[in-house]
């Protein structure tokens, strides 16, 4: 009997961390149609699971950005297509990549199972990049996007040039990384965002690379204030050497 109840609750645990697939085709199938800038691409995971990149590629390319959104969106949504298509515009080629979805009612903690795959899936896309010829490669992330990331980040730095971390919440830092980190929020941010900028901040000294950017008037998702986001993005990419 014990046996069995540990099965069920293996089971329950298992299907509860799983991505929803079928969440995430609803996505693609949405979002494709209606891409004007850049092209879709299905990179693949170990398991076989094939999922939706959107390629923008900018002539002499300065480097290659991995663009990663935030919870339960899709690679065009919002400010993600903003910095995906203006930072392609500005020199930079971008590869912005469909991060693992939930239910739309799932709470962040059920996300957190997710992470694993979704830094497989920035490893692909590095990957992918690579095979194209680019040598230099950063990532350029927002909210939870930044959190999977940071994952990736602290097993991979040596793969990376650089990571632009926009929104960053949940207790993280940047301990460890010591590849140039720009950490940016807005000054009406949320409050997991806000409540840790000094902390944040202390993680960042000794990194010659690293700041901390402060959006005036932007809230989580810089409404209104898309031109400076890409603005403090760009010019940190542009520094980087």
């Amino acid at each position: 009997m014990r046996s069995v109840i540990f099965l069920f609750l293996l089971c329950s645990q298992l299907a509860y961390a799983a991505p929803d697939y079928a969440r995430e085709k609803k996505w693609a199938d949405e979002v494709v149609p209606g891409i004007v800038v850049g092209d879709a691409v299905y990179l693949e995971l170990k398991q076989g699971h094939k999922f939706l990149t959107l390629l923008t590629e900018a002539k002499d390319a300065k480097m290659a950005l991995v663009v990663v959104h935030g919870m339960g969106i899709h690679p065009d949504w919002g400010m993600v297509g903003t910095l995906r298509t203006e930072l392609a515009e500005q020199g930079y080629t971008t590869l912005s990549v469909q991060m693992p979805v939930q239910a739309n009612d799932a709470k962040y903690e059920r996300y957190v199972a997710t992470f694993p795959e979704a830094a497989e899936r920035i490893g692909v896309a590095v990957d992918f990049l690579k095979a194209r010829g680019y040598k230099t490669i950063a990532i350029v992330s927002h909210s939870m996007g930044s959190r999977m990331s940071r994952l990736y980040v602290m097993k991979h730095q040596d793969q990376l040039a650089a990571w632009a971390s926009l929104g960053i919440g949940g207790g993280d830092t940047y301990t460890g990384i010591k590849i140039p980190v720009l950490d940016i929020y807005g000054e009406n941010d949320l409050a997991p965002v806000l409540t840790n900028v000094k902390k944040r901040a202390a993680s960042l000294k000794g990194n010659a690379g690293a700041k901390q950017v402060k959006v005036p008037k932007a809230d989580h998702f810089y409404g209104n204030h898309e031109a400076e986001m890409v603005k403090a993005v760009r010019d940190f990419l542009d520094s980087v050497k």
